[in-house]
């Protein structure tokens, strides 16, 4: 079963509730085609989660994919990463996710080649428990060391570090 779980976070633009009706639409065709035993094959949920609930499910996940077109840092693939601390699963992470930089041991994926994320799915399903556990183990090491106080830190040296540059290079202009 397939369990998508999305935050109604921008429902109220015409571009995403139009995607949400078509999400929707699609999951209750496959789900009317393809249910077996009154199970259907796609749950989608779309609702907000407490910390908690985000964290159960991502215990819970396999796989937990993070498919973005564009993106910032993207903590959703961090958080999976720091819950499976049983060094289970597998993220699928887009190359469009700032996080795809710092966890390239993550399957990563280009959202816009359908064949390709197939492909991804496969392998993330295929995978053997012990090189989730390898990969897993690799990102929760990367994500514990470059936590938000050494980011909040390499922000302050780099401020000054320009800093420091611009005086230079105001100095050398007199």
């Amino acid at each position: 079963m397939l369990i998508q779980v999305a935050a109604p976070t921008r429902a109220k633009l015409d571009a995403y509730s139009s995607l949400q009706a078509e999400a929707l639409k699609l999951s209750e065709e496959i789900n009317a085609k393809y249910a077996e035993f009154g199970c259907p094959p796609i749950r989608l949920v779309i609702r907000h989660h407490n910390p908690f609930q985000v964290f159960e499910l991502f215990r819970a996940a396999d796989i937990c994919v993070v498919s973005s077109l564009h993106d910032g840092m993207n903590l959703v693939a961090k958080e999976f990463v720091a819950s499976r601390d049983d060094e289970a699963g597998v993220l699928v992470l887009s190359s469009f996710a700032g996080a795809s930089c710092e966890l390239p041991e993550a399957v990563i994926v280009n959202p816009y080649d359908a064949h390709g994320m197939a492909r991804a799915y496969d392998a993330a399903l295929r995978m053997p428990l012990a090189e989730q556990a390898e990969r897993i183990h690799i990102m929760r090491d990367q994500i514990s060391q470059r936590n938000v106080y050494r980011w909040a830190a390499q922000m302050l040296l780099d401020a000054a570090w320009l800093r420091r540059r611009e005086g230079i290079l105001t100095a050398s202009r007199k």
